[in-house]
């Protein structure tokens, strides 16, 4: 019996994933332009569900991404979020607390030295004056 020719099937299958991935990725660059975020390569690919290898075979949406990078530059802040309010209020708690505690250290560090200079004085009125060495007013 001969082999049924079913490559056909193959190079119409293999078409259509490549023409969704182009319509997948040509709405992520429409709905980033949108958002008014700042585009990359790497989030179109990851917004369109495709490889940037792939994508970058594809001039035409290179050349869309760049033109509208240069048209969006990127912000002074890269990367993150900015903290949110429960998040910069742990960290004043924090840096108040630990100002209390720098406050009592000091506080005793001072106590002792005083304590210790008080001694100093002590020791010194009980002991006989010395000698002045020659020169000395």
């Amino acid at each position: 019996m001969p082999r049924a020719d079913n490559a056909h099937f193959l190079v119409e299958a293999s078409k259509k994933r490549s023409h969704d991935a182009r319509q997948r990725a040509e709405q992520a660059i429409t709905d980033a332009e949108k958002s008014g975020q700042r585009l990359t390569v790497a989030g179109i690919a990851a917004a369109a569900n495709v490889s940037r290898s792939w994508l970058y075979t594809q001039a035409d949406l290179i050349a869309a991404i760049a033109q509208l990078q240069t048209r969006r530059p990127a912000s002074t802040r890269t990367g993150g979020h900015p903290a949110s309010d429960a998040s910069l209020q742990r960290r004043l708690d924090t840096a108040l607390e630990r100002n209390r505690q720098l406050r009592k250290q000091v506080g005793d560090l001072t106590f002792r030295l005083e304590a210790a200079h008080g001694e100093i004085r002590r020791l010194k009125a009980l002991s006989p004056p010395t000698e002045k060495p020659l020169g000395s007013c």
